[in-house]
């Protein structure tokens, strides 16, 4: 009898690790932010959270790349933050042109210049709370805030 493969769980990440173990630690196929030294895994998201960021994205895709003006990328890709250091996973974010120099393989090293954050139940305090105050305090030029239960849009400048 062929013996059957068996699937290795992945190994737990330490709760404090450096900047540099964590981008070692975590691959493509975990998502994870990394806040204040603490390694936060985030849940899968919804069907609708995914659909509105595809939509979304595609409009401003389309519009960056009509006006030449930066590129749009989606989750599950890092912003690395310096004041508090972290490095979040924002749904959408733009970067422009005069900033593609920040982009590295995995990461943003710095700053988005529009960052977009689609809320759900679980997710409302921490983008109305300390997103908000980590996007401001790093110097994001514009913070939107899309909300599909409540059908409204915020945007911050």
């Amino acid at each position: 009898m062929a013996e059957q493969p068996t699937m290795q769980r992945p190994k737990p990440l330490p709760s404090k690790v450096t900047w540099e173990e964590f981008l070692a630690q975590v691959d493509e196929d975990t998502w994870a932010e990394w806040v204040k030294g603490e390694v936060v895994v985030m849940s899968p998201a919804s069907y609708r959270h995914q659909a509105l960021i595809g939509f979304l994205g595609a409009l401003m895709r389309h519009w960056a790349e009509a006006f030449q003006a930066g590129v749009v990328l989606t989750e599950p890709f890092l912003v690395r933050l310096p004041e508090p250091l972290s490095a979040r996973s924002p749904d959408i974010l733009f970067v422009a042109t005069e900033h593609l120099p920040w982009l590295q393989a995995h990461y943003l090293d710095g700053p988005p210049d529009i960052v977009v954050e689609i809320i759900s139940p679980e997710s409302r305090g921490r983008d109305r709370g300390e997103k908000f105050y980590e996007y401001e305090q790093a110097g994001v030029r514009e913070y939107w805030l899309i909300d599909p239960d409540r059908q409204q849009a915020e945007f911050y400048c």
